[in-house]
């Protein structure tokens, strides 16, 4: 295995993905906290270790959820050109930064979709995806509970996490029935992402979307399962 994920783009996806950063340090409106000469390793590298992942890197259909400025959707989008990644944001101004990453680089398989997950899992979102990803959106159970109603039978959750937090992967278990989310892996990829820390939860939809779900937006951040 490649100590560096970004390997696995040629010429024209570096290219694209430079041009991404490059909107992206001239921002105002600050969408990242990270835009110097470390954005390379924490952005990209970051979000392509999750090709890793078996069921991401073969789904066709991705869904991002709280895509902020792209990643690790956009860097997935130019990693796969045959999956189709969905950008799910709810802040304007971050769906504005991105939509203008898409023209520049010319990402012609990333969506912007300008809504709450919630929203989108109650319409045509319901069930349509092999794969949804986060980055530093949310706790495990709350993702699981988000990811749930958009996943296809048997898809996966894969979550960008930091440091292991023993309560917190307890709360994915016991929300784990109530949510049909089963935790299956835990990847340390530190040393060839943006953290040394960094570590991907891949949390797997065993069974039928539950009927509750999903619940009114914020209520899974607000009152998670588990």
């Amino acid at each position: 295995m490649s100590t560096d994920p970004t390997a696995v783009l040629d010429p024209a996806a570096r290219e694209a993905l430079g041009k991404v950063l490059e909107l992206l340090a001239e921002e105002r409106a600050s969408v990242s906290s990270v835009v110097d000469e470390r954005a390379w390793r924490v952005h990209v590298a970051d979000s392509l270790t999750g090709l890793e992942i078996r069921e991401l890197s073969t789904a066709r259909r991705i869904a991002d959820l709280g895509a902020g400025a792209g990643f690790p959707g956009l860097a997935l989008a130019v990693g796969l050109p045959g999956a189709q990644v969905d950008l799910i944001e709810s802040i304007t101004r971050k769906c504005d930064f991105m939509q203008r990453a898409i023209d520049a680089a010319a990402i012609s398989n990333a969506t912007v979709l300008n809504t709450r997950s919630e929203d989108w899992a109650n319409s045509d979102g319901r069930e349509a995806y092999e794969a949804v990803t986060a980055r530093a959106v949310g706790r495990l159970s709350t993702l699981s509970e988000l990811a749930s109603p958009l996943l296809k039978p048997n898809g996966v959750l894969i979550a960008w996490k930091g440091k292991r937090d023993e309560d917190e992967e307890e709360q994915m278990n016991r929300a784990s029935e109530p949510l049909a989310m089963r935790p299956e892996q835990i990847l340390d990829v530190g040393n060839r992402a943006g953290s040394q820390h960094r570590h991907l939860h891949v949390i797997r939809k065993v069974g039928p979307t539950p009927p509750d779900l999903p619940r009114r937006a914020g209520i899974a951040k607000k009152r998670p399962k588990g």
